[in-house]
Parts: C-alpha cells; sequence; structure tokens
C-alpha cells in the first residue's frame, strides 16, 4: 500500500514538472489617470521554476481616444483667443498603450484546487500616439513615447483540468511616458508644451492559462 502511494505521489510530481511552459490570456478593465478606463487584453508566456514559482514575460494592449483636458486648460491659459471647441479639438488624443514586463509570480495552496498568487514585473512602455496638428486642428501627426514601468498585482486561480486553470487578478500599474509639443502660432511664435501621459492606475482581469 505504501508503495502504491509513493508510485501515485511520483507520477503527480513528473506530470506537474513536466509542464514547463504556461501561456494565459487575459481580459478586463484598465482605468490610467492620463484618460478614461477601458478595455484591456494581454497575453503571459510564463516558465514554470518549481511547484510555487513561475518566471516569465507578458505583453498587454490598451487604446483609448479622448480630449487630452490637461493640454485644454494650457492652450486656453496661453491662447485664450482660442478657447473652446479648436483648443479641444487641437488636444483630441488616439493613443495605444504596450506595456511589455518580465514578471515573477508566487503561489500559495489555500485549497485542493484554488491557490492564492501574488505577482510583479518591470519592464517598459511603448505608446503610440496620434494626435492633432495645432496649425490645422484637422490634421492628424504621430508620435511614439517610451518610459520605465512596473507592475504589482494579487490573484486567485482555479484548477479546472490537468493542463488548464481560470483566474482573477487585480495590478497596480505604474508608468509616465512624456514628450515635448512645439507649436508655433505664427503671433507669440514658437512654444513648447510638455505632454505627458500618467498611464498608472489598477487594471482588474480574467483570464485563462494552459500548459504545454
Amino acid at each position: 500500500m505504501k508503495k502504491a502511494i509513493l508510485v501515485f505521489i511520483l507520477m503527480l510530481t513528473s506530470n506537474s514538472f513536466a509542464q514547463l511552459n504556461s501561456a494565459s490570456i487575459k481580459l478586463g478593465y484598465f482605468n490610467p489617470t492620463a484618460t478614461d478606463g477601458g478595455f484591456i487584453i494581454g497575453y503571459e508566456g510564463g516558465k514554470i521554476i518549481d511547484e510555487r514559482l513561475l518566471f516569465g514575460w507578458s505583453i498587454d494592449w490598451f487604446h483609448s481616444n479622448y480630449v487630452d483636458k490637461k493640454l485644454v486648460s494650457e492652450f486656453n491659459q496661453v491662447y485664450p483667443i482660442s478657447i473652446g471647441q479648436v483648443n479641444e479639438l487641437r488636444a483630441k488624443t488616439n493613443l495605444h498603450e504596450f506595456p511589455i514586463l518580465l514578471n515573477f509570480r508566487g503561489e500559495f495552496p489555500v485549497a485542493p484546487l484554488t491557490r492564492f498568487y501574488a505577482t510583479g514585473g518591470v519592464g517598459i512602455e511603448f505608446l503610440l500616439i496620434n494626435y492633432r496638428s495645432f496649425q490645422n486642428p484637422e490634421n492628424d501627426e504621430f508620435k511614439a513615447a517610451f518610459d520605465f514601468s512596473w507592475r504589482i498585482g494579487a490573484g486567485v486561480l482555479y484548477r479546472i483540468g490537468s493542463r488548464s486553470e481560470i483566474f482573477g487578478q487585480i495590478d497596480y500599474h505604474s508608468s509616465e511616458p512624456s514628450w515635448e509639443y512645439e507649436v508655433n502660432d505664427g503671433g507669440i511664435g514658437k512654444r513648447i508644451f510638455e505632454r505627458s501621459f500618467d498611464m498608472s492606475g489598477i487594471m482588474a482581469r480574467v483570464g485563462l492559462r494552459f500548459f504545454y
């Protein structure tokens, strides 16, 4: 009997460590400071170090089309003759955010099929931005911005099969890409505005992870 139990445990252990890689799809809601909140989708690849620790990388995509109220306020102070719809049109912004992070995750069993986990990551963030020309607000211009990024979070996962599990996760994400915005109105002359995008905020997501 003891020998049979030992063989069973060895089989479970062997099966667990044979699954050395994982892949996750995450869907949820992100609410950064700079923009309105919205849908975020992400992918995470992982390498299982042992039964409680996983190392991996992730990439997410978040999109927002909004009016930059901070920039409107700065335009209204410097160019009061244009207060109103013109400055709001100049501040229309369409951005795509792509954080790329290296992650660690530690897992802690709370029930036979349920585990709590804590996670953290560091990396770089890319912002691809379409904004309006100051002189011709009907025209779009393009800019890319970059910044260091970090994230911490926690979640709960539930094993649904030998190679799959579902999870729910809440993260705090921090990043603030910026760049200088130069305008020339022909009157006051050239003036430089700093465009800062505070992409720090809370994200809540659910996902599916499978092992291979």
